[in-house]
C-alpha cells in the first residue's frame, strides 16, 4: 500500500514538471494571417461611339448557273473537264459523235470521200465558272437535250442575308456591311437587291450582298453579319464584365473604388449593349473613375479589396 502511494506521488510530480517546461501559448494572431481584402482588377469608362447590333447569317450562292445539254443523240467521244474545275467561256468541254455518224460514217466515206461526213459536234462552255455537276463520261450514250454538266456563273456570286422582316426599317443604316467568314476573313459587302418573297416559317427576307474579292469562296459558306439597329456618338461605356445584375436582371450596379482599398456599390442605368460593352446612362462617369473589372462578383457594399496591377 505504501509502495502504491509513493508511485502515485512520483507520477504526479513528473507530470507537473513536464508541463512547466512547455512554452506558454501565444493567443495573438500573426498580422500576416489577417486577410487584407479580395484581389481585384480595375478598369475605367470609355467615351466614344457605340452601335447596337444584331448577329445575322448570310450564305454564299451563285444566282445564275449554266446547264450544258446534248444537241443530238450520240456518243461522247471526249469529256474535257471534271468536277470542281474552273472553265472559261468558249472552252470546249464535250465532243459528241451522232448516232447516225457512228453507224453510217465509214460507209458514206467509202462511197464519196469528198462529202467529209463526220457527224461530230463540239459543245462549249456558255460562260466562265466552276463545274458543279458532271453527269456523263467518255463513251456514254446521251440523248438529245439531256443535261451533261452544270456551270456556276462567277459574275453572279453573292451572299444571301436572311433578314427578319421586323428589322427592315433599319436597312438605310446598313447598306455597307462586314461579312465574317469562319476562317477569320472579313469581307466588305454592299446590299445589291432583295428577293421578292418572305419565308413563311421564319418570316425572313433574303437580301443579296455583293462582295469585292479575288478570293475563291465556295457555295453554301455561312458568314456572320452584324446588323446595326441603332448608333450613338460620344457615349460613356464600360466592359460587360464590370456591370453586375441580379437574377431577374431588374437592377444593375457597378463596384467603384472609393479609395485605394474600399469598393462601394453604385446603382447604374444602362443603355445600348454590344457584344463586349454596355452604355452607362447614369450616374455620369469620368475617365478618372476606377471600376472593378474582375473579382467584383458577390462583393458587398464598402468591401475591402486589393487592386492587382495585372
Amino acid at each position: 500500500m505504501r509502495i502504491s502511494l509513493v508511485t502515485l506521488l512520483f507520477t504526479v510530480l513528473l507530470i507537473t514538471s513536464c508541463k512547466s517546461k512547455e512554452e506558454p501559448k501565444d493567443d495573438k494572431k500573426d498580422a500576416t494571417e489577417v486577410a487584407e481584402g479580395t484581389p481585384v482588377t480595375v478598369t475605367s469608362a470609355s467615351i466614344g461611339s457605340m452601335d447596337e447590333t444584331v448577329e445575322l447569317s448570310a450564305v454564299s450562292t451563285f444566282l445564275v448557273k449554266s446547264y450544258l445539254k446534248a444537241n443530238a443523240n450520240g456518243y461522247l467521244t471526249a469529256v474535257n473537264t471534271q468536277m470542281g474545275k474552273y472553265v472559261q467561256k468558249g472552252q470546249e468541254l464535250f465532243t459528241l459523235r451522232t448516232k447516225e455518224s457512228q453507224s453510217l460514217g465509214n460507209t458514206v466515206k467509202d462511197l464519196d470521200p469528198s462529202l467529209h461526213f463526220e457527224g461530230t459536234m463540239h459543245i462549249k462552255a456558255p460562260g466562265s465558272g466552276y463545274v458543279t455537276q458532271l453527269t456523263y463520261r467518255t463513251g456514254d450514250y446521251v440523248q438529245d437535250n439531256e443535261q451533261l454538266a452544270t456551270i456556276t456563273d462567277t459574275k453572279n456570286f453573292v451572299f444571301l442575308l436572311n433578314l427578319p422582316y421586323e428589322l427592315k426599317p433599319f436597312l438605310p443604316y446598313n447598306k455597307d456591311l462586314k461579312l465574317h467568314l469562319p476562317d477569320g476573313t472579313v469581307l466588305d459587302g454592299t446590299i445589291d437587291g432583295e428577293m421578292p418573297s418572305v419565308d413563311a416559317t421564319t418570316q425572313t427576307q433574303s437580301y443579296m450582298i455583293k462582295v469585292n474579292t479575288e478570293k475563291s469562296i465556295p457555295e453554301n459558306l455561312l458568314a456572320k453579319v452584324y446588323f446595326v439597329k441603332s448608333s450613338k456618338g460620344h457615349t460613356v461605356s464600360l466592359p460587360k464584365e464590370a456591370v453586375l445584375t441580379n437574377e431577374i436582371q431588374s437592377e444593375y450596379w457597378i463596384m467603384k473604388l472609393k479609395d485605394s482599398t474600399t469598393a462601394i456599390k453604385v446603382p447604374v442605368t444602362k443603355g445600348l449593349e454590344t457584344k463586349d460593352r454596355v452604355e452607362i446612362l447614369s450616374p455620369v462617369l469620368s475617365a478618372n473613375d476606377r471600376v472593378l473589372l474582375t473579382g467584383n462578383y458577390g462583393l458587398p457594399d464598402t468591401a475591402k479589396v486589393v487592386v492587382s496591377n495585372k
